[in-house]
């Protein structure tokens, strides 16, 4: 082909017009990039007052529901981990750093931590997990949106279905044992209810008091003689150590019910309890919805009522109980 001179410098002209785009288009490619962070740099703290099966779940759902969005640590999120060891000053330590570290979301789990961290910041959301009277701790003034910097989700259970799931396993039962720690806010409050409710069942509330992890054994053998079963809320000291509690229900035939059903593994004859780890991931589609931009003073505390009954027939022999038919065709789960 032969160019004549002006249809050469019009090409030339295109061609240099072409890469005039070209550049403009990667300048502003490369300008965006050092102007805007990643989508999902931001950062996300997670405490727990202490670690076992239950709570432990509660933060592998709350992660694995931000990668699902995408927010990864491959991607820019910054994700830490501590928990208190059972011990509130500890717990308050934590709430102090992460209010320091000031990152975009703190997630509270069980109650003692949860109380700490609000405490501790009105102005970084806080999202709690794993807190059954959310209200009676002072988290939320109610379940309705509180117009502060704090939400979450309960895992508040109907009593009533709990004193249910007692009379199935051990009809003649009159006496319930609770093993609990004074000082932790849902467990009184559970108390304080079944002091209410059993005594319209038929049955009475006997109580124990474990302050710490290692009174959780002692507490249970003051039990022996005087109770026809024990009921176990999802006390953390007592969920700690539930194998010593185990060994008191199995040596003395005394009957072990949970509202937790990890501790079913652990050596309760049976559970009517929540999936820890679906509450996790409940706890992290809040998460995300904050990082999104929403904001936490307009979400309204939730709670699940996804129950599942867990038995273990083992215990149950152990413990002096044979389960039902009707019993055993209700469960989702049955250790043999």
């Amino acid at each position: 082909m032969k160019w004549t001179f002006p249809s050469l410098i019009a090409r030339i002209g295109a061609k240099s017009r072409v890469h005039q785009v070209a550049t403009a288009v990667v300048a502003a490619v490369v300008l965006a990039s050092v102007t805007s962070p990643p989508v999902h740099a931001q950062s996300v703290a997670v405490t727990s007052i202490v670690e076992h099966p239950a709570l432990d779940a509660i933060k592998d759902g709350v992660k694995d529901a931000l990668a699902e969005a995408g927010y990864t640590e491959d991607k820019g999120l910054e994700w830490q981990f501590q928990t208190a060891q059972g011990n509130t000053a500890i717990a308050t330590q934590i709430a102090r750093k992460y209010v320091g570290d000031k990152p975009d979301v703190i997630v509270a789990i069980a109650t003692p931590s949860a109380q700490a961290v609000v405490a501790a910041t009105k102005s970084i959301p806080v999202v709690y997990a794993a807190v059954t009277d959310p209200v009676g701790a002072q988290l939320v003034p109610s379940f309705e949106p509180s117009g502060t910097n704090v939400t979450g989700v309960s895992d508040s259970l109907e009593l009533e279905r709990q004193v249910e799931l007692i009379k199935q396993i051990v009809p003649d039962a009159r006496k319930v044992g609770m093993v609990y720690n004074p000082g932790e806010a849902n467990s009184v409050s559970v108390v304080e209810q079944l002091r209410s409710l059993l005594p319209g069942m038929g049955m009475t509330l006997v109580e124990a008091s474990a302050p710490r992890t290692v009174d959780v054994g002692a507490a249970a053998r003051s039990l022996v003689g005087k109770v026809d079963v024990i009921y176990t809320s999802t006390d953390n000291n007592v969920v700690s150590a539930y194998e010593s509690l185990a060994k008191v229900g199995n040596d003395a035939r005394i009957p072990l019910i949970a509202s937790d059903t990890a501790s079913v593994e652990r050596g309760a004859i049976g559970a009517l309890g929540l999936d820890y780890y679906e509450m996790g991931r409940q706890a992290g589609r809040i998460v995300i919805r904050i990082l999104k931009g929403e904001n936490p003073g307009e979400i309204a505390s939730e709670t699940s009522d996804k129950l599942a009954l867990h038995l273990n027939a083992v215990a149950a022999r152990k413990q002096g109980v044979t389960l039902s038919e009707e019993l055993r065709n209700s469960a989702a789960h049955i250790i043999e």
